[in-house]
């Protein structure tokens, strides 16, 4: 029945439906502790992964690029390659439907509606290792090793400090950085963080963020304003080929680099693969040449034995280390993003390490401790909390009343009462019952109006009053009115009223 692809459409239309509406009511609750609140997170984030997939699907079907719903259309109005027979092709789907009832004779109608409710009651599977604490702290132990153990790191750090620096690799000298071990630390450092992110706020678009981080920082790198990388942009896009520790562009004579003195002039010269021999005079000349003369071009007497091949192939390499450099720049811009979006688990985190390494042996055993009867508490609450998602009414052995009962006697029905101060009674039996009951006989006293049958199924106020009113205008007419139809006997055996018996005996004529 469901083989047709208008059919297929038509439910995928319905599951996304269905899902949105589900997304709507898993939001309208609050959750009361952080851990519901990543648990909500988790489902609402599932179901809008299950509604993406599904109207992808749907894209597919519409963009119909094997004409089958085209087709499909075009048979259920009766078109063939011989002409349109629009009965003839009613009666063909006719048949299929009841050749389908007569093979599934048993066949009913599954209400989808209790199995999508049935997501909002799971409880996501997400994976945090002990010390993160379900998102609460983060877990860099990991990372800080690869820290301590690098060049570019201080061995002498301790993990309290590194989390404070972690997030500043400005600060790391740019000739550490140009490092494979450098950029692997940045990798492995980025993907831990984002995979944290994505664990602990699933509703965020990572994906989005870091293209806004990206184009920013084109624009950013092009102007050569990345903290840590100042004016890498502005050389073409990379490297400078004759970067070397002494910027001849403010120098115009050998004199002036003479000032330098052998030590960084002999640096200077290292760096670009020249001999370092010689007078202060001959080096500050040596490396005066490379002010004007590309590398490239100087005599091979100047280089030091094996750096002209190097240096060749170190001018082949620029662009490549020019991409190397812009790439290790934006893995330095995202983390410091998601140190900024994770700025608080980074505190809580440093605040949890900095009161560990305060306590005593003694005092971190008996935290520990107390942390597991703490767990073993809430195990315990937890194993005796009843589950009743419905909220159903309980019954006598303690437990919620089967559900069938529970839409047998109404009990999802809600009956307010006025006189009885707006309570609430839940299923028409209950409402009948409390006419009798104790609130609604003293809601009827305060008012002065006697709880009789006539009153039932009277809540209002003001319906009362006026009922009430009424029935009394009414016994007005049928009141016993003693001066007229109470009867006398005089002596004589007649018989009068008592107004007319009093008047006659005032005169004195009885």
């Amino acid at each position: 029945m469901s083989s047709t692809l208008l059919e297929v459409t038509r439910a995928a239309h319905e599951d996304v439906e269905r899902l949105e509406r589900l997304i709507v009511k898993d939001l309208q609750n609050e959750p009361a502790t952080s851990k519901d609140r990543l648990f909500q997170s988790h489902r609402v984030r599932n179901m809008i992964d299950t509604i993406i997939s599904t109207t992808e699907k749907l894209v597919e079907i519409y963009d119909d690029n094997d004409n089958a719903r085209k087709d499909e259309i075009a048979a259920l109005g009766g078109q063939t390659a011989t002409g349109t027979n629009v009965f003839s092709a009613f009666y063909d789907r006719l048949k299929e439907i009841r050749e389908y009832h007569r093979r599934h004779p048993a066949a009913r109608v599954v209400d989808a509606t209790e199995e999508y409710e049935a997501l909002l009651k799971e409880e996501p599977i997400i994976e945090f290792s002990g010390e993160e604490a379900l998102g609460r702290y983060l877990d860099m132990h990991e990372l800080f090793n690869l820290y301590i153990n690098s060049k570019f790191g201080e061995p002498s750090t301790e993990y309290s400090a590194y989390l404070d620096i972690f997030s500043q690799p400005h600060k790391i000298p740019r000739k550490l950085k140009l490092t494979r071990q450098y950029r692997e630390y940045m990798e492995n450092l980025l993907e831990y963080l984002v995979y944290f992110f994505q664990r602990t706020e699933p509703l965020q678009d990572l994906d989005r963020i870091f293209l806004k981080v990206g184009a920013e920082f084109e624009e950013q790198w092009a102007n050569g304003n990345i903290q840590g990388w100042e004016n890498e942009g502005q050389e073409n896009g990379h490297v400078p080929a004759q970067h070397t520790v002494i910027d001849l562009d403010y120098y115009s004579t050998v004199e002036e680099l003479m000032e330098f003195g052998p030590e960084k002039l002999k640096e200077a010269l290292a760096a670009l693969g020249l001999k370092t021999g010689g007078t202060v005079q001959q080096r500050a000349e040596r490396l005066f040449l490379t002010k004007h003369t590309p590398l490239e071009k100087l005599d091979k007497k100047h280089f030091a034995k094996g750096a002209r091949a190097s240096q060749q192939n170190q001018a082949a390499a620029v662009p490549e280390q020019d991409d190397n450099v812009k790439e290790i720049a934006l893995l330095e811009t995202k983390l410091k993003k998601l140190c900024d979006l994770l700025d608080e688990t980074v505190a809580r985190t440093k605040d949890n390490v900095v009161k560990k390494q305060a306590l005593t042996y003694e005092e971190i055993e008996a935290e520990r401790e107390e942390e597991e009867t703490q767990a073993d508490t809430e195990s315990d609450d937890d194993e005796q909390q009843i589950y009743n998602p419905l909220k159903l009414p309980m019954g006598w052995d303690g437990k919620p009343i089967p559900y069938w009962l529970y839409k047998l006697h109404g009990l999802g029905q809600e009956f307010k009462c006025e006189i009885c101060g707006n309570y609430s009674y839940w299923g028409r039996r209950a409402f009948e019952r409390h006419f009798k009951e104790w609130r609604h006989q003293h809601g009827m006293r305060c008012l002065g109006i006697p709880n009789t049958k006539n009153f039932n199924e009277i809540t209002s106020i003001e319906e009362a009053k006026d009922l009430w009113k009424k029935i009394q205008e009414r016994q007005g007419v049928n009141k016993w009115r003693p001066d007229l139809e109470e009867e006398y006997e005089d002596r004589e055996g007649n018989i009068y009223n008592k107004k007319t018996y009093a008047d006659l005996q005032r005169q004195g004529l009885i």
